[in-house]
């Protein structure tokens, strides 16, 4: 028998239901699924330092379980000291089941592992069904060692959804176990 992620057996089994329940769709294929998740993080000292690139690459590939990859400047900006071409992010697209583990690990570990944590704001909608939510440390993932990390760095994770509205969306990724705030 093939691993299924736990997130995607409930997503399968409970969460298309009670989508179905409150949104009155008729047929399956109608109900919002998470598409992908994407991690990114800039880093704007790479412009003097290269080494922050490899640094934030190697986090990034530890954290999702995927090859993370440099995102380089589309232009030129003199004030910032950059150049097109240069290496000034980094980033990484989960998809399938490494998308429902790191979502799992992300709900279940790494967000109650922020101090003073009440849960996350839901204003990060982009009127499409899609979500952002900015994380400020990278240390609350179990996966970062403490003693190696040369400096504390955040992240932005993306969560795309074929939903056409925030409210399918919110919904869809409550049900998937993201901790909203209450109003």
């Amino acid at each position: 028998m093939a691993y299924v992620p736990r997130l995607k057996k409930e997503y399968q089994e409970r969460v298309i239901n009670a989508l179905k329940e409150e949104f009155g769709y008729n047929n399956v294929m109608e109900v919002p699924k998470l598409k992908k998740i994407v991690l990114s993080r800039g880093v704007g000292a790479a412009v003097a330092d290269k080494k922050l690139i490899d640094h934030a690459v190697d986090e990034l590939t530890m954290i999702s379980g995927q090859k993370a990859v440099s995102t380089i400047s589309k232009k030129d900006v003199a004030a910032f000291k950059l150049r097109k071409g240069m290496p000034i992010g980094a980033k990484v697209t989960l998809r399938g089941e490494k998308m429902y583990e790191f979502l799992d690990r992300l709900v279940t570990t790494a967000l109650p592992r922020v101090r003073d944590f009440q849960g996350i704001r839901a204003t990060g909608f982009d009127g499409r069904g899609n979500y952002n939510l900015g994380v400020t440390e990278q240390i609350i993932f179990p996966e970062i060692n403490i003693d190696k990390i040369n400096r504390i760095n955040g992240m932005d994770i993306t969560f795309v959804t074929s939903a056409d509205t925030d409210k399918e969306a919110k919904s869809l990724l409550a049900e998937l176990g993201l901790p909203f705030k209450k109003n």
